[in-house]
């Protein structure tokens, strides 16, 4: 390359810098250009009529016709808003809407010209088909200098764009529709990106051939045929339209690119892309977690908010997952107070600067620093506010850590239920909501039958007080359901964490699997449960299809661009104490009765006496808060006969009781 190319050369990248980073031209710019363009071609199309008719008085007469035009134009642009676009980002949609403001134009320039055509210089000599003649060449020049505009300012930033390219990767979109089109002009005009779509697949097996959007349409009968194209054109990745449309092919078409090693993207939505001079949000990489996802959960939206609106509501275990994300929707309701307790500081803190922060009403808050075991600070809250509604999503949750700490596991998730409730009959709380789990359903672990005998305690306490058996007017909700993404210590961030860390991912068992919902769709659930509740109830969720762990992992592996087994690698560890191969399905015919939401159901458990369960839970948190491990988790197994150990060392109170009820053993003792 000589001197003078190589200056060329940069002064053509620096322009064209300049020109990709230049900031979108001001609505009123792109307006006047736009009635200069209109009354330039109102003016030639008169020119060209002169010539050829020969009569030259023609362009004295178009001068006039011009400014009449500017006036029109503008009340035509005015109206229909072309003015308002991004002129880079120029789509058929625009060009429709300046095909619709030339004949809005039209319509309101050609009666006033023929109401003023004396006094534009018209003669008697001029017929209205002459009239009619220039106005409607008038239309065509207006439209193609409109348009003509446009299609030079976008070709001009696509050159500027690819000047400033410097790695092109070959990409497929996938489908035929309109999101599909709009997604190659989102490709064309990301800002420094470097993506060459080669063509748009879809799945069929009938094969056709036709281009859409100037890109050749690639019909694919079968994933083997796909191969050979991936192949042939060195494709480096498939972008979906959108997320819903990535989820649809999870089965199909995402785990053989997965396999292949193609990356998967999804164009953004256009909440997540940026503001600014150009369109800088990148394309996003499907996740997991997207993968994993389900439709979009439906909810009586009207009856939440009847059911919320002015209501003082509390949130335990605010600043958790599910607490955080229930407080999340709950603002958005006309709530007359929110109040929200939490031990954990940070976290609480975080929570307090993203509701204050975010919504303008945020008196309606309150944060207290609160543990569900102390009473005495948690009846400092109910004097305060008086709360009318409680969700109690406090508890300690993780299976293996409360396998260790038992007692703490009772003194969480059965004292600080029970002291809620027992405070929500004392104020007249009108309806509490415990978040339970999956995996108080047939226990093989401390944590589940702690969360199983808070169940039966609020259970059982609703339905004394509809026997008039105890005072008060509470009414007692439980919601269970099962693992949820991205929450505190989920299996997806520890396995994020380890690929990061160049591996090996630990999966504790290769044939163990786990049903999975999102966090906002297991609130939002909640919050529809809480509405059909009468009290006593036990809702569970339909958790849809269980997962695979180790499929979980190797999909994970794949997404981060690595092959399971070679660049990481799987380890599996065994069960961790108290866990399951299999959760319990929550809903089958045998032990559900449906609602209203398809995704609710209600269980059919056993009832138990209040007296005798209250009378038992007393003596649980005794020997809880005396730290009498043996005799804590001896107990729990009494009250959750169900309730049977696995992969831990509480499985030998299991073998003493079997025993003992056959007369082969001794009889334990509390």
């Amino acid at each position: 390359m000589d001197k003078d190319t190589s200056l060329r050369h940069k002064l053509l990248k620096k322009l064209s810098s300049a020109i990709v980073n230049f900031r979108f031209l001001n609505r009123w710019l792109v307006l006047l250009m736009d009635l200069v363009l209109a009354t330039g071609a109102a003016l030639l199309a008169f020119v060209i009529v002169a010539y050829l008719i020969d009569q030259y008085h023609f362009v004295q007469i178009g001068v006039r016709a011009a400014i009449l035009s500017f006036f029109t134009s503008l009340v035509a642009f005015l109206l229909t808003g072309t003015y308002k676009g991004i002129l880079r980002y120029t789509t058929s949609q625009e060009v429709w809407k300046l095909c619709y403001a030339t004949i809005v134009k039209m319509a309101i320039e050609i009666p006033l010209i023929l109401l003023f055509r004396k006094h534009l210089g018209f003669g008697p000599e001029t017929s209205n088909a002459k009239i009619l003649l220039v106005e409607f060449l008038n239309l065509g020049t207006t439209l193609s200098f409109l348009a003509f505009s446009r299609a030079f300012l976008v070709a001009l930033f696509r050159y500027s764009s690819s000047m400033q390219h410097v790695e092109i990767s070959n990409i497929l979109v996938y489908g035929t529709g309109d999101s599909s089109i709009s997604c190659i002009q989102y490709l064309e005009n990301i800002h420094n990106a470097s993506y060459n779509v080669v063509g748009l697949i879809q799945l069929t097996d009938k094969i056709k051939y036709h281009n859409i959007a100037g890109k050749k349409v690639l019909y694919v009968k079968d994933l083997e045929y796909l191969e050979k194209i991936i192949d042939k054109k060195n494709v480096k990745a498939i972008v979906f339209p959108s997320q819903i449309s990535a989820v649809n092919q999870k089965d199909n078409l995402v785990p053989f690119a997965l396999k292949r090693g193609i990356k998967i993207f999804a164009v953004p939505e256009t909440s997540e892309i940026a503001g600014g001079s150009t369109i800088t949000a990148p394309l996003k990489e499907i996740r997991i977690e997207d993968l994993l996802g389900r439709d979009e959960v439906e909810i009586d939206q009207a009856a939440v908010s009847a059911f919320l609106k002015g209501k003082r509501v509390m949130v335990t275990g605010a600043a958790g997952s599910i607490g955080s994300e229930l407080c999340r929707l709950i603002s958005g309701f006309d709530v007359e107070k929110l109040v929200m307790l939490d031990s954990a500081e940070t976290p609480m803190h975080n929570l307090t600067l993203e509701l204050n922060g975010g919504i303008k009403d945020s008196d309606k808050f309150e944060f207290f620093i609160c543990d569900v075991r102390n009473d005495v600070r948690l009846e400092r809250a109910f004097n305060l506010w008086h709360p009318q509604i409680i969700f109690h999503a406090a508890a300690y949750k993780h299976v293996p850590m409360m396998e260790l700490n038992p007692t703490e596991a009772v003194r969480v998730n059965v004292l600080g239920t029970r002291n809620i409730a027992q405070l929500a009959v004392q104020y007249g709380v009108e309806k509490m909501i415990m978040v339970s789990t999956d995996k108080a359903v047939n226990p093989t672990n401390v944590m589940g039958a702690s969360k199983r005998i808070a169940e039966i305690y609020t259970q059982s306490l609703s339905r004394a007080i509809m026997n008039k058996e105890v005072e008060g007017t509470t009414r007692f909700i439980t919601t269970r359901f099962g693992n949820v993404l991205g929450s505190n210590g989920s299996v997806i961030p520890r396995f994020k964490e380890q690929i990061a860390a160049g591996g090996p991912v630990t999966v504790t068992h290769k044939d163990i699997v786990r049903y999975f919902m999102s966090i906002p769709e297991a609130c939002r659930l909640v919050l529809e449960a809480a509405t059909l509740g009468q009290g006593y109830e036990i809702f569970v969720f339909d958790m849809g299809k269980p997962v695979k762990i180790s499929d979980l992992a190797e999909n994970m592996i794949r997404l981060a661009g690595y092959t399971p087994g070679v660049d990481i690698k799987i380890e599996y560890t065994g069960l961790r104490p108290g866990e399951k191969l299999y959760e319990e399905l929550l809903n089958t015919k045998e032990n559900t009765l449906p609602t209203t939401n398809k995704k609710i159901f209600l269980a059919k458990v056993r009832e138990f006496p209040y007296a005798e369960v209250d009378k038992d839970v007393k003596e649980l948190i005794d020997m809880a808060s005396r730290v009498d491990i043996i005799s804590t988790v001896r107990k729990m197994k009494k009250m959750v006969p169900e309730y049977k150990s696995r992969n831990s060392v509480f499985e030998q109170l299991d073998k003493m009781i079997m025993e003992a009820s056959t007369g082969n053993g001794p009889q334990p003792t509390e």
